[in-house]
């Protein structure tokens, strides 16, 4: 299994935000080529996110279903990727002040990957995983830096 964690300097809602949007995973999600379909009630259970992914000319079709949803709070996905098989990718979000502490942890469930987990196979998965949250964190600080002022906090002149 590999695990990650990465502070998100930005509340659970705006990174929510992201993960909610099947569309934006090419964004953030490190091998991404091109997000293929999203259906519309992504990210509710069931819900089905295709996508390739792979490096240069070497790609695969992979298909990602949502297996357990609470918003702001956790996302769940079994990401399929034949011949390879399937993978656990677990997303928690966790408030930290007015931040989000993420924790990631993938596994292998079944295909291939389950013979080949371990030590090598989990170093290059937590070097894939640490860089996405990497993208994750700067799309979310730099979409809250982009927000119009709240209407609360402007200030009226008379």
């Amino acid at each position: 299994m590999s695990r990650n964690r990465r502070l998100i300097l930005s509340p659970p809602s705006e990174v929510w935000r992201l993960l909610s949007s099947g569309h934006r995973y090419g964004e953030w999600v490190s091998g991404t080529q091109e997000v293929l379909a999203a259906d519309p009630h992504w990210p509710a259970v069931g819900a089905r996110l295709r996508v390739r992914v792979g490096v240069g000319p070497l790609t695969l079709d992979d298909t990602c279903v949502v297996r357990i949803c609470e918003p702001e709070r956790r996302l769940e996905l079994e990401a399929k990727a034949d011949p390879f098989g399937a993978a656990r990718i677990a997303m928690n979000l966790i408030p930290w002040g007015g931040n989000t502490l993420f924790l990631l942890e993938w596994h292998p469930l079944r295909g291939p990957g389950t013979r080949m987990h371990g030590l090598p196979v989990d170093y290059l998965v937590s070097i894939r995983n640490g860089m996405m949250l990497t993208k994750l964190a700067r799309i979310a600080v730099r979409e809250r830096g982009s927000e119009p002022a709240d209407a609360a906090s402007a200030t009226t002149r008379p």
